[in-house]
């Protein structure tokens, strides 16, 4: 049976991999005409010296085209040089027009690093910030990123750096992308596309991959069908999470809403190792490996009785065992939602994480991590595809972090959805609390990339057959 690991720090998730970490995505140069749709980035700085304790790329964003652009469709690179090749940093929106909680911000590595970039901050928008109509702007984002150890930056030598302007002007050193096509600026040399991106089709592919689908309609965590289906109600003790806890089956419930039955996931503690109740459903087998993982998870912020604080995590995931310390087949690929911080962090977070390989003792990890700091509370879609090219991650339909090939899976991993304290720290009461992590469904498509409107496409389909299970995935 596959079991967890130990939990990583939040410093660990942030430690520039080994491997590698994110290559800067193919486009092309050209811009696109006004009749097409297009943006301009505008840029100031309040950080205007050649040294300071954060960077503070301050932007606008603005509609140049004839129709109206989808924010979250938009994507925005500041290009920076690393203070040193082991340095991490942290992005944090200090204010925007849009809201903080629609902005958000990921690190990645240049595929060919410059005397003046090696690096980039890279800014998205959550379906949150809506639309800009031809003309509009977003108004004002106060961004700025920091060294993890908040060590003195050096700014004169990033790419995209300048000190100058006191207001608000155009700058070509950021570039934008609009549904993957570069529409403003340029990159650091050498970093220049060689062909254009291929447009994933809006139809399902033909032929149709081996798949996996379960809609979790079960009576119980006992229900014959669900250990038949091939799927495991964790029992046994270890980690991750708070030592002594225990992991209990009978937390994994099935419930009706709206006539639909979704899987319950209950995590409870009263502050005590013994007193805190963790719960995992994974799949028996370790048979998957590339194409679609999709799954409708719902996260919670509060607690449904008790003192809120506790540092959850509530997971959709997928993992191979580690066979060894930094063994290269390892595998893990991870949506992580920390509704209370954790790792360092003081607030939520979602994480999609890749993982090649890690140390336990002492603690070095090999990872390439997308991050944004706001609630996800609520039901979301969520979709993870892996090629022999890259590991791709969105929520609720958009991109929400795109990781490289040094990052893929060596060898087939499970499917499992996990909701565990990372600690007692966040909330040392002992009065007794529990928090709700709920699984609509699963989806996988065997060595097939499907767009989450593909995805859409056949979960409909499934569910207007009366599909409820099916497993045609073969054993690897």
């Amino acid at each position: 049976m596959s079991t967890r690991t130990p939990r990583r720090t939040r410093t660990a998730l942030a430690v520039a991999a080994i491997a590698g970490s994110a290559v800067l995505a193919t486009f092309p140069l050209t811009t696109a005409s006004a009749s097409e749709g297009g943006v301009a980035v505008q840029y100031r700085t309040s950080a205007s010296g050649a040294t300071a304790d954060q960077s503070e790329p301050w932007l606008k964003v603005r509609n140049t085209g004839t129709t109206s652009v989808a924010l979250n469709q938009v994507k925005i690179r500041y290009y920076f040089k690393a203070d040193s090749p082991t340095a991490t940093y942290r992005f944090a929106c200090s204010w925007a027009v849009k809201g903080c909680s629609a902005v958000t911000g990921t690190f990645g590595t240049l595929a060919h690093p410059t005397a003046t970039a090696d690096r980039y901050l890279e800014i998205g928008f959550t379906s949150a910030a809506g639309s800009l109509a031809p003309g509009a702007d977003t108004g004002d984002m106060q961004l700025r990123f920091y060294q993890a150890n908040w060590q003195t930056l050096t700014q004169s030598d990033d790419y995209s750096f300048q000190g100058a302007p006191t207001s608000y002007t155009d700058w070509t050193k950021v570039t934008a992308q609009l549904a993957g096509v570069n529409v403003w600026g340029t990159p650091p040399a050498g970093n220049e596309p060689t062909e254009p991106p291929t447009t994933p089709p809006t139809t399902p592919p033909p032929g149709g991959g081996a798949t996996l689908f379960d809609d979790f309609s079960y009576a119980s965590h006992t229900d014959p069908a669900l250990a038949a289906h091939g799927w495991n109600v964790r029992s046994n003790s270890g980690g991750p999470g708070v030592p002594g806890a225990t992991w209990d089956p009978s937390k994994v419930t099935f419930v009706s809403q709206s006539g639909n039955t979704v899987m319950n996931l209950e995590t409870s503690s009263a502050g005590t190792g013994a007193g805190t109740i963790h719960t995992e459903v994974l799949t028996k087998a370790s048979k998957f490996r590339n194409g679609t993982y999709a799954a409708r998870v719902k996260f919670s912020d509060a607690p449904k009785y008790g003192p809120d604080g506790d540092r959850i995590v509530q997971t959709f995931f997928t993992i191979n065992d580690l066979k060894a310390p930094m063994a290269d087949d390892y595998a893990e690929y991870d949506f992580e939602y920390l509704p209370n911080g954790g790792w360092g962090e003081p607030a939520n977070i979602l994480y999609t994480t890749s993982w090649e390989t890690y140390n336990p003792d002492p603690w070095q990890a090999v990872n390439q991590h997308s991050e944004s700091r706001t609630s996800f509370a609520g039901w979301h879609d969520l979709v993870v595809t892996i090629d022999d090219s890259r590991i791709t991650y969105y929520v609720d339909g958009a991109v929400f972090g795109t990781h490289d090939a040094a990052y893929l899976p060596e060898r087939p991993m499970s499917i499992n959805f996990n909701q565990w304290l990372i600690d007692l720290n966040g909330q040392t009461s002992t009065t007794p609390r529990a928090y709700d992590q709920q699984v609509d469904y699963v989806l996988h498509v065997k060595d097939q990339v499907l767009t989450p409107a593909q995805v859409a496409t056949k979960l409909a389909a499934l569910r207007a057959a009366g599909t409820a299970f099916v497993d045609e995935v073969p054993a690897s």
